[in-house]
């Protein structure tokens, strides 16, 4: 059910954000460990998840909203998936270019379809449904880097770790979506946007003790490698908490399935930094696929209407 149009501007908006920010992350990824990398995208988004909420509430001011008794557990479910999703998206840029890294995570759409009805009860219509399968294909497509697959290759491709590492990431990314989407429900008030402030907020905060504390543990040399990277690392953390944010407002205000096959708007600017920032070349497959992910996109949104 969407409760506030502020969705679609706040997906379009995350899906910008994210590509830009997984850029980045990349070259952060290549001096960094797995773990590492993954932290730095929660450590430095704590100061501007912050400033974010405290601006907010400077510009509505309102008396802070009740939360529910299963606000802090959603939260911290939410924020570990998102954790392990992470870093098995970086897993997966090691394995294959950034491009097709990416492609095969945002199966997630599809994914967290059926997770969202499953656990949710959240229900679509048929052309948002075939939106997603139109989506789904064009992911599957750019996942094949541009190279002449029958469906045999194919099908053994999805048994190479790029495959098996992107797809799982984007079941913990559904899983995530899922997680935060329950805790906004959790926050009372009835504004979606401050709601999603403070879920993004604690959510960081619970990732930074989470994952920091195991790299303090077990990787301590890595540590100070993130502290002193804090130039690259810190933008990361920036538009990490910029695109969460708008990601959590869509979250708030709309069924998972339809911000996340929207939220695939990603996938063309990820081929812009891929191309531009990155410098790694576009095939004609992926232009189809490409096309495939646009028409979904279009699909969705006129079954949302």
């Amino acid at each position: 059910m969407i409760t506030s149009p502020i969705w679609l501007p706040a997906t379009l908006m995350a899906g910008a954000t994210q590509a830009w920010r997984t850029a980045v992350q990349r070259r952060v990824g290549k001096t960094l460990s797995i773990n590492a990398a993954g932290l730095v995208r929660y450590l430095y988004g704590i100061p501007f998840a912050l400033i974010l909420l405290g601006g907010y509430q400077l510009l509505f001011p309102a008396p802070f909203p009740v939360l529910g008794p299963l606000f802090l557990p959603f939260c911290l479910a939410g924020g570990l998936a998102q954790i392990i999703a992470t870093n098995l998206l970086i897993m997966a840029f090691g394995h294959r270019n950034f491009v097709v890294g990416t492609a095969y995570s945002k199966t997630e759409a599809v994914q967290g379809a059926i997770l969202s009805f499953l656990l949710m009860g959240e229900r679509l219509s048929a052309l948002t449904c075939a939106g997603i399968g139109c989506g789904g294909a064009g992911v599957m497509l750019l996942s094949t880097g541009g190279k002449r697959m029958g469906p045999m290759d194919f099908l053994r491709a999805l048994g190479q770790p790029a495959a098996i590492t992107g797809i799982a990431s984007g079941f913990f990314f559904a899983l995530t979506a899922i997680g935060i989407r329950r805790a906004t429900q959790q926050v009372g008030g009835g504004d979606p946007i401050h709601a999603a402030l403070i879920v993004l907020s604690v959510t960081v905060l619970l990732q930074t003790l989470l994952q920091g504390g195991y790299l303090a543990l077990r990787e301590p040399g890595e540590m100070r490698k993130v502290f002193t990277s804090w130039r690259v690392s810190g933008q990361v953390g920036f538009l990490s908490a910029m695109g969460s944010a708008c990601w959590f407002t869509g979250f708030a205000t709309a069924p998972v399935a339809l911000v996340r096959i929207v939220g695939q708007i990603e996938v063309a600017f990820t081929m812009a930094f891929g191309h531009f920032y990155l410098g790694e070349r576009m095939a004609r497959s992926e232009a189809m696929g490409l096309m495939l992910v646009a028409c979904g996109v279009v699909l969705a949104l006129l079954g949302a209407l």
